[in-house]
């Protein structure tokens, strides 16, 4: 493949004409890699390890700093929650009632809406993070209410490995998920942050608002 610009041109044609936000994951990559991907019109990055990642946007130049978008995209532990509140301007991975408590604690003490997203395990995969279905259905009422969290919408991480009729159905049960708790709780939820280098053609089929791509934009 070539380079940052022209991995994330190739990735632009294969979402048009959806104009889905491409979320850079550079958390296996250094600043220098961060730096061609700003320069080649991405705005926002991801990242899931913790000081690595500060260490790494506070080596940035202050103006790509400024006009980027840091998201959390890793699984968030309670000790780790100071850190990453008011650091990152997206939490993406919001998988308990207690973890989002204890980020609008933190946010409020530190007066800020910390933004996020809840995170939902649709397939029902033990080996990862997120609220069931059901579970969100019954916690939203509750995380509605929370001072100091905007609740922007779901983020999903598909099953690897399965087909592509899957992912769809997946994808698309997340979408109609997103629906019914708009309609259920009278609110708006505008994002949904679905799919990787793997699958983001599905996702992005399926009403991916973000994708999350790292391999695919720079190797």
């Amino acid at each position: 493949m070539g380079n940052v610009k022209e991995n994330l041109l190739r990735i632009q044609e294969d979402i048009a004409p959806y104009t889905t936000n491409i979320i850079a994951v550079t958390k296996y990559f250094d600043e220098s890699k961060l730096i061609e991907a700003y320069e080649a019109g991405i705005r926002d990055f991801g990242e899931s390890r913790i000081p690595e990642a500060i260490d790494k946007i506070n080596r940035l130049p202050e103006d790509i700093r400024k006009n980027s978008r840091f998201h959390f995209i890793g699984h968030l532990q309670s000790n780790k929650v100071k850190k990453v509140v008011g650091f990152f301007d997206y939490i993406h991975s919001v998988d308990s009632v207690k973890l989002a408590e204890e980020i609008a604690e933190e946010a409020t003490s530190k007066g800020i809406v910390q933004k996020i997203f809840v995170q939902v395990n649709n397939a029902n995969e033990e080996q990862k993070f997120g609220f069931s279905k059901d579970d969100i259905f019954q916690s939203f009422g509750g995380l509605k209410t929370l001072k100091g969290i905007d609740i922007l919408g779901i983020m999903n991480i598909a099953p690897f490995g399965v087909g592509e009729e899957v992912l769809k159905k997946l994808f698309l049960d997340i979408r109609n998920l997103r629906d019914e708790l708009e309609e259920t709780y009278n609110c708006e939820l505008k994002e949904l942050s679905m799919g990787m280098s793997c699958d983001y053609k599905q996702a992005v089929e399926a009403g991916a608002t973000m994708v999350r791509i790292g391999r695919k934009l720079f190797q």
